[in-house]
């Protein structure tokens, strides 16, 4: 019976971490595509950040995942450090609401969740059928916490087990114990969930499970040091933070012990409730400890771990609704908008092409937030165009308005296909796939050409240059020329067997990403000879 049991638990876990899993993968996808809309609520204010922080957490089930993701934004500098660490501090108590379902028996219900949110899933499209997904995985959570309490029940007539967890034990065993498995499995919410269910059913008091849950709020931290490793010096201060924070939180909390027992004892005569209290009220601790204290945290950190701390503006910088009355200063603020969407493009690229020869999983996602900058950016700065074009202007102006509005689409088209590059990038890398040294060669000649076009079309926006504008077609048709020839030359590699058919594919498909880019950099270079060609004319 012990083997079956063991068997069950463990099956428990794993029902819940893909539930948690799935579920934080189902809303990050919601919320990637409103990601301009999380952050600028977030970085307002350090209460709008907390408010983010805990909405997050509620709604992904898992504070790590909303950790990680905060450490990503602020890797790929869409969110300060400064205003990260409000975030956390939200994080860290929305997660305690996930071990409220618990004591609230939503195990006991879980089943109905799975029926309806899989009914949903399978018989609906669009948005209902991604709400059955999140309604499903919700469900999952919770069913594979009830087989854990099904499978613990029997333990009740277990006196080895009774003294294991009801006998006062050395806390740091607890907090030992806490740490290990959050790190493992990086949920905290399971081994807190445990304890509550083993509360339930009398299996273990407050004293032996309350290090657990210290150790727990410690070990939950690894998740975005694990995020942190691979971001900015940015990303790993928001990760040492978090760390800073439960370990001060947790301290405190281990210091004052009996004080703490005595006031959870007087909030609650169940001790599973009492659990919850414990978990929420250990991140209250830390949540009051440091809240009114970030800005001198902040400084503290950026002393400690130095680095530039770049972040960069998701909305229009020089769009100004005022502007519109003045169709030439409105223009000109929209070509500092192209300026910045283009230098946003290429940090992109030079990204990209990094990671052909060093790839990094924090550089991909850096990658994919920028992309979200500059397609917002692009969004604005149409939207902006058509106020203008709605004005009386004249035929030069109104060519201009046209041009502008093609060349902020070719920006976002050249970020678009960096990001296929990035992904070829890494499916290269995964699947451990080498270039040959020819084939390294001509990769890289192209890549050289490449950056020179887009530098030079980041160029003729700030100022129209008839020299750079033919340097660009001279220089497209090149690359043109150069990726033909590299075509041919992998055709010859592979039919003398000298490369791996995966790495022809992600070589020529790369090419191709790499060719589409010129031919952006070209449309730009036409628009601006045609906007100087009209000038001139007039």
């Amino acid at each position: 019976m012990v083997i079956k049991e063991i068997i069950i638990v463990i099956s428990g876990v794993i029902l819940f971490l893909i539930g948690m899993v799935n579920l934080s993968s189902a809303v990050r996808k919601v919320i990637d595509a409103r990601i301009k809309e999380y952050i600028k609520y977030a970085v307002e204010k350090p209460l709008y950040g907390l408010l983010t922080g805990v909405i997050s957490t509620i709604i992904l089930q898992s504070s790590s995942a909303s950790t990680a993701l905060t450490v990503g934004l602020v890797s790929a500098g869409l969110i300060s450090f400064y205003s990260s660490l409000a975030i956390i501090l939200g994080t860290d108590i929305g997660t305690t609401l996930t071990v409220q379902f618990v004591v609230w028996h939503f195990t006991e219900i879980s089943p109905l969740f799975i029926s309806i949110g899989g009914l949903l899933w399978l018989i609906r499209r669009g948005r209902w059928q991604i709400a059955g997904q999140m309604i499903f995985y919700f469900g999952l959570i919770f069913f594979g916490l009830g087989l854990i309490s099904q499978a613990v029940e029997p333990l009740k007539n277990s006196p080895a087990f009774l003294n294991l967890f009801t006998q006062t034990q050395n806390p740091f065993l607890g907090i030992g114990l806490g740490i290990v498995v959050t790190g493992i499995i990086h949920a905290s919410a399971i081994p807190i969930s445990i304890m509550a269910l083993l509360a339930q059913q009398n299996l273990v008091s407050l004293e032996n499970a309350l290090p657990v849950i210290m150790g727990a709020n410690i070990g939950t931290t690894v998740t975005a040091l694990l995020a942190g490793a691979v971001a900015t010096v940015s990303g790993k201060r928001s990760a040492l933070s978090h760390l800073i924070f439960k370990f001060v939180g947790v301290s405190i909390c281990l210091i004052l012990m009996p004080y703490f027992l005595d006031i959870l004892k007087n909030l609650s005569s169940s001790v599973a409730q009492q659990i919850v209290l414990a978990h929420f009220l250990i991140n209250l601790v830390i949540l009051l400890t440091f809240i009114f204290f970030l800005k001198p945290f902040a400084g503290l950190m950026q002393k400690v771990l130095r680095g530039e701390d770049e972040t960069l503006p998701i909305w229009p910088e020089f769009l100004n609704r005022r502007d519109l009355s003045n169709t030439e200063k409105a223009l000109d603020n929209v070509q500092r908008e192209l300026q910045r969407e283009i230098n946003l493009t290429r940090k992109m690229f030079l990204n990209a092409v990094n990671l052909i020869t060093s790839a990094q999983e924090g550089r991909k996602r850096d990658i994919s937030y920028i992309e979200m900058v500059v397609n917002n950016l692009r969004t604005q700065i149409v939207r902006f165009l058509w106020k203008i074009s709605a004005q009386n202007t004249s035929t030069q102006l109104s060519k201009k308005v046209f041009a502008f509005t093609a060349i902020a689409g070719d920006i976002e088209s050249i970020g678009n296909h960096v990001v296929w590059i990035a992904e070829l990038a890494t499916q290269k890398a995964e699947g451990k796939i080498k270039f040959t040294e020819s084939g390294k060669r001509e990769l890289q000649e192209i890549i050289s050409l490449v950056k020179k076009n887009l530098d030079d079309a980041m160029s003729l926006i700030e100022v129209s240059d008839a020299e750079i504008i033919s340097s660009i077609i001279h220089r497209e048709e090149e690359i043109d020329d150069k990726v033909k020839e590299a075509r041919n030359e992998h055709l010859k590699r592979f039919h003398k067997h000298l490369c791996s058919t995966e790495a022809g594919l992600i070589f020529v498909e790369m090419l191709i990403h790499l060719e589409r880019i010129s031919d952006h950099c070209n449309n730009i270079a036409e628009y601006v000879l045609d906007i100087k060609e009209k000038t001139c004319s007039i």
